[in-house]
């Protein structure tokens, strides 16, 4: 029987396997393309697919909802992969500005998470500021029409944005938060040890083939499009670190972390303990 793999344009380590000539071979792979990480847990619980990855909110959430969340894998973490941005010219000049300001993010979102804790830094709470859920072009539309004040923004849209001069960085993410890229699965799909662990360690290889061959993983990701785009994901692919790992206790400990956060922030009705959701294959 197929694996099939749920794959989303944020989340390059699948949007490339599912390019990747021979990802995933052994396994006979379904790709099955949507549009966002914060779908991940609806397309599960439906039977969509059989395993995703995002950022490390979405799987809280999901388990939050009810859903018996499997983490399987984690990348690297991410510490330029995102920021907050505001205009050139704007008066906001630190965190502590935003108190009462409107901040736009894909809100459920690793994003969430970020804002919570540069929000801490100053003093602040989630409900402390105005959020608007927008995706990324969207965002950087309002914050250059002064819709509103701040950008919660990510790559390949930060590094886009800057490039053009009219915003700056109010916030690197940085070691602020780890940044993982998550994949996981739900109890419901019925995946074995043996398929998870697999999963795991083919996304590691190919995480290592995309840090030896960045060119071919651009060409890969901008395929059809123009060279100044070609180019613009070889940076991308090049600041980023590839490498793949199972799921592990300190990953949970990661997890766990995020979960305390946002429940401190309202963002999470109860506590949740992350322990309690079970890593098949994984120790």
């Amino acid at each position: 029987m197929a694996l099939r793999i749920g794959f989303h344009p944020n989340n390059l380590h699948l949007s490339l396997a599912a390019r990747w000539p021979g990802a995933f071979a052994d396994f006979d792979p379904e790709f099955v393309p949507y549009q966002e990480g914060r779908e991940t847990a609806a397309k599960l619980a439906a039977g969509a697919f059989d395993i995703g990855g995002t950022g490390s909110t979405p799987p809280i959430l999901a388990a939050a909802s009810g859903l018996s969340v499997i983490y399987v894998a984690g990348s690297s973490p991410r510490p330029a992969n995102g920021a907050i941005l505001v205009n050139r010219q704007s008066e906001i000049e630190s965190l502590a500005d935003l108190k009462g300001r409107s901040v736009a993010l894909v809100d459920g979102s690793f994003l969430t998470y970020f804002l919570a804790k540069g929000l801490e830094e100053a003093g602040f709470e989630l409900p402390d500021v105005h959020r608007h859920d927008l995706l990324p072009v969207p965002s950087r539309d309002a914050l250059r029409s002064g819709a509103i004040d701040a950008w919660v923004a990510m790559a390949p849209h930060l590094e886009q944005s800057l490039s053009s001069g009219e915003f700056r960085v109010l916030a690197h993410c940085g070691a602020t938060i780890p940044n993982r890229s998550t994949f996981w699965t739900i109890s419901e799909r019925g995946l074995s040890a043996d398929v998870i662990d697999g999963f795991a360690s083919e996304l590691a290889r190919i995480g290592n083939a995309i840090q030896s061959d960045p060119e071919k993983a651009a060409a890969l990701l901008s395929e059809n499009g123009t060279e100044v785009e070609r180019r613009a994901w070889t940076r991308v692919v090049n600041e980023r670190d590839w490498h793949v790992v199972p799921a592990s206790d300190v990953i949970l400990r990661e997890q766990q972390a995020e979960a305390d956060t946002l429940f401190c922030h309202k963002d999470l009705a109860t506590r949740l303990e992350i322990a309690t959701n079970t890593i098949a294959g994984n120790s």
